[in-house]
């Protein structure tokens, strides 16, 4: 089910070239410098992908709970962010302002910890206190917001976060969103359908401010490209031992594994 289909709508990308390059591409859709809001941001791999399509961005602010995942977002991108709750963020925070001069895109790609098949599957519904559930303080910042809104979302995440369990959720997150004025459009995608030799199958979801883009607005995802790499062309010919697991430790992560119900869980998905 993809809700993300407006019939009798234009495509964004309607007047650009096949032959165009990513980089030529974004600088044609967002043509105001972006100040990126990267919200769960982990060691900052949504800032990575924009640099590596060329993007003109500036780190404008950066909330992450986790202290070595601020430490690696720090060493990788030469910044100086501090450890933050997005608990304690509030639209000022933000401080989004020249609106009329830069397109704010605020990334909000929230723990998969209780959605995944490899975790206990909790769910992300409001008051649930889960890690998942922390989707809602990006609602409640929203909403503090007002009409200073960021002009851009940007959400990835695994596709149980609209799977049977958390479907209710995941459609009062959408009516949301529309509710202050985004349209939506999102996608399951398989890194093994974009060049990679891995089966990553992750839910995307763009979400774009009609007062900024127009309420015709759509946008395409990317098409599949043919698959060209193997496993093979990753690995290394001369691995340090320290990198092998033994079967001591395979065995101590098997009963674990056991111990927390993972296991069990994904038998019970597969049945």
């Amino acid at each position: 089910m993809d809700w993300s289909n407006l019939d009798g709508q234009m495509d964004i990308f309607d007047f650009l070239s096949v032959d165009e390059t990513p980089k030529q591409i974004v600088h044609k859709l967002i043509k105001k410098p972006i100040r990126l809001i990267e919200t769960f941001a982990g060691y900052g791999s949504q800032a990575l992908a924009l640099k590596k399509i060329g993007a003109n961005f500036e780190h404008w602010k950066m909330v992450e709970f986790d202290k070595y995942a601020v430490d690696s977002y720090n060493a990788i991108h030469g910044t100086n962010f501090p450890v933050s709750d997005i608990r304690d963020i509030h639209a000022e925070n933000l401080e989004i302002r020249e609106r009329e001069s830069f397109t704010y895109l605020l990334t909000y790609s929230f723990p998969c910890t209780d959605l995944s098949v490899a975790g206990q599957q909790k769910g992300m519904s409001r008051d649930s206190g889960t890690r998942s559930g922390l989707l809602w303080e990006v609602e409640r910042i929203l909403k503090e917001c007002g009409d200073n809104l960021p002009q851009v979302l940007f959400m990835e995440n695994v596709p149980q976060v609209h799977g049977a369990k958390a479907i209710d959720d995941f459609r009062e997150w959408l009516h949301f969103l529309e509710s202050k004025g985004y349209v939506n459009f999102w996608k399951d995608l398989n890194a093994k359908d974009y060049g990679v030799a891995q089966n990553r199958n992750r839910t995307f979801m763009f979400s774009f401010l009609k007062s900024e883009f127009g309420k015709n607005v759509k946008y395409e995802f990317p098409q599949p490209i043919k698959l060209e790499k193997r496993l093979v062309d990753y690995l290394e010919d001369d691995v340090p031992d320290n990198m092998y697991v033994t079967s001591d430790k395979a065995q101590k992560l098997l009963e674990q594994l056991v111990t927390n119900g993972t296991i069990f869980n994904i038998i019970m998905d597969q049945k």
